[in-house]
């Protein structure tokens, strides 16, 4: 099968939560990105989702079930953990019964069961990892797949890629957004605002927000699922003279209206994140961004042109940065986004590797 041919595509999203409640976070724009770009290259596109999702392809298949635990929170010896009536089962028991309708899978869960599962179907499965390395059960799922099917895993950036032992020479995907989606904002309102999206959770990193909110007296609009709020009541508590303005978790639309008002957008995480949407989401809308030089959203801000690179940790030069941001040219951040991150330049990537996961898979016997 060559590229330019259409391809029968079933997307399997996350377990951990309803397309459109957030609790899949990056996922879930990976799975939208994905789907509006495959389907405008002309891919036939399917989802697969828990039930309660909001529509989202061709079709989308609604499962019933037990939700899956996240693995973000999980201590490297977790062990593998699969509810009952799990939704996750339920999801590939579905492939199961399907996949003669499909030319491939491509996986989104950053689970156990899709990556055991899959030698043993006919179709071929595609596996898009979406976190680094968390636990020595995955670790052991991801690398085993690669050893005997190194085409069929794919990551999102080359620092995801580094936390895990053995996967140098894997694929890179980068992501992508919907820029009809983005209205660029060519200037940031008065008075002058701060940016932060994402879960709030420890991993995230948001006490150095607080910190540049009381160093610079700028008041911080925060967006995201609140995961934690023990863990946001702490640093309000520790951080007194800083302006944290939590206005909860918003649809895209809404999101980026918002977000474009703001001056910049910090990014301050903890661990390595495996790419970063929020920053790509920012940049469409005009709003440079100031990262930690640590995991996929260092490869995402071009310093110095589309925002700046902080070193892990350095809250001096968050600050610093946070003094330069008026530097940044809005329009340049949009166009950055446009040649690198929209849809179609993300689907067209994953076409890619999906036509390679295809050629590389020898026919089996019927199962």
């Amino acid at each position: 099968m060559t590229v330019e041919q259409p391809l029968r595509i079933l997307i399997c999203s996350t377990p951990v939560g309803p397309l459109g409640s957030g609790v899949g976070g990056g996922v879930e724009l990976t799975l939208h990105s994905l789907t509006l770009g495959l389907t405008e290259l002309g891919h036939h596109v399917e989802v697969v989702a828990p039930a309660g999702s909001l529509h989202v392809g061709e079709r989308l298949h609604q499962i019933d079930g037990n939700l899956q635990q996240s693995s973000q929170g999980a201590g490297r010896h977790a062990p593998i953990d699969i509810p009952t009536a799990s939704v996750l089962a339920n999801m590939w028991d579905f492939v199961r019964g399907h996949q003669h309708r499909f030319d491939v899978v491509l996986n989104l869960a950053y689970d156990w069961l899709p990556l055991y599962v899959a030698p043993f179907l006919r179709v071929p499965v595609a596996h898009l990892i979406s976190m680094g390395s968390l636990t020595d059960a995955m670790d052991e799922a991801i690398l085993g797949v690669h050893s005997i099917a190194p085409e069929s895993i794919a990551v999102h950036s080359r620092a995801q890629a580094d936390t895990f032992d053995g996967l140098a020479d894997v694929r890179v995907l980068g992501s992508g957004i919907s820029l009809e989606r983005y209205d660029l904002q060519r200037t940031a309102a008065r008075p002058a605002a701060l940016g932060y999206v994402g879960r709030i959770s420890p991993e995230k990193g948001i006490e150095d927000v607080a910190a540049v909110s009381a160093r610079t007296g700028l008041p911080i609009r925060v967006w995201g699922l609140m995961q934690d709020r023990d863990y946001w009541n702490r640093i309000v508590a520790a951080h007194p003279s800083a302006e944290l303005v939590y206005e909860g978790f918003l649809a895209t639309d809404d999101l980026q209206a918002a977000l474009g008002s703001c001056r910049g957008l910090l990014m301050t995480p903890k661990w390595v994140e495996a790419f970063g949407n929020v920053a790509i989401e920012a940049l469409a809308t005009g709003v440079p961004v100031i990262a930690y030089r640590r995991g996929g959203p260092a490869e995402i801000v071009a310093d110095g042109t589309t925002g700046f690179l902080v070193e892990p940790d350095d809250v001096d030069g968050l600050v610093r940065a946070v003094d330069r941001l008026d530097g940044i040219d809005r329009a340049t951040c949009r166009e950055y986004v446009e040649e690198h991150y929209s849809a179609v330049a993300f689907a067209r990537r994953a076409v890619l590797w999906l036509d390679a996961v295809v050629e590389a898979r020898a026919p089996i016997d019927a199962i």
